[in-house]
């Protein structure tokens, strides 16, 4: 009902009577093999000369990373693989992005290579092979329209939140958050707390720990199914 009052969540949410389009499926192998990264903007200045969203997604899980940018350079880029990527989730077997110059430079193509990255830019005439990360534009976008109205400097302070939003919210194509496929669990989310989940009400630390042990050992089944 909420959703369906707000002038925002109907303007800016999902269409649902867009025409059918060819679908094509980049599948990954494990979680993290396999990410999408692109360039979003020019936004409104924020704070620090903020202009520009360096986005990442993971093709299994589809954990999103999001890094705001005063420039784009190639050793933005490469800082942003190192610490949003590799230091996170190891290093991954490949890499897709457009023909940005940032992308194609050839100090860039050298990092990836030193690493064994496979950098994979998609093709004018396939520019598909990169759908995820232009559907986790998508999300990133039309979050940041329905959160700000007329503040739009503001789009920076609001991207952690619009980023743990989407990593607890159960997606279409694996009905699981990218939350569970990545830590082989649910978030503790604001709600549990206020209104006294059930796990939140019995926790015991002895119980917890032979709870998480069973996550554990159901997360690769968890994955094959997604």
């Amino acid at each position: 009902v909420y959703v369906q009052k707000c002038k925002e969540c109907q303007q800016f949410g999902n269409a649902h009577r867009q025409p059918p389009e060819a679908l094509h499926q980049m599948m990954s192998l494990w979680p993290f093999a396999q990410w999408g990264m692109d360039i979003l903007g020019p936004f409104p200045p924020a704070k620090g000369h903020l202009k520009f969203l360096l986005v990442a997604i993971d093709y299994f899980t589809k954990w999103i990373e999001a890094c705001p940018l005063a420039k784009i350079t190639t050793e933005n880029i490469r800082k942003f693989t190192w610490k949003s990527i590799i230091y996170r989730f190891g290093i991954p077997h490949s890499l897709f992005t457009d023909n940005g110059r940032q992308f194609i430079a050839q100090s860039f193509k050298d990092f990836l290579r030193e690493l064994g990255i496979k950098h994979l830019p998609t093709s004018v005439e396939h520019p598909q092979t990169n759908g995820q990360v232009e559907a986790a534009n998508k999300v990133v976008l039309r979050e940041l329209k329905k959160r700000l109205g007329n503040a739009k400097g503001q789009w920076a302070d609001e991207l952690s939140s619009i980023l743990w939003a989407y990593h607890c919210t159960p997606q279409s194509t694996t009905q699981e958050t990218p939350y569970r496929l990545t830590y082989g669990t649910d978030a503790m989310i604001p709600v549990e707390v206020r209104e006294a989940s059930h796990r939140r009400q019995v926790f015991n630390s002895e119980q917890n720990a032979q709870e998480i042990a069973a996550d554990l050992d159901l997360i690769d089944e968890l994955r094959d199914e997604a």
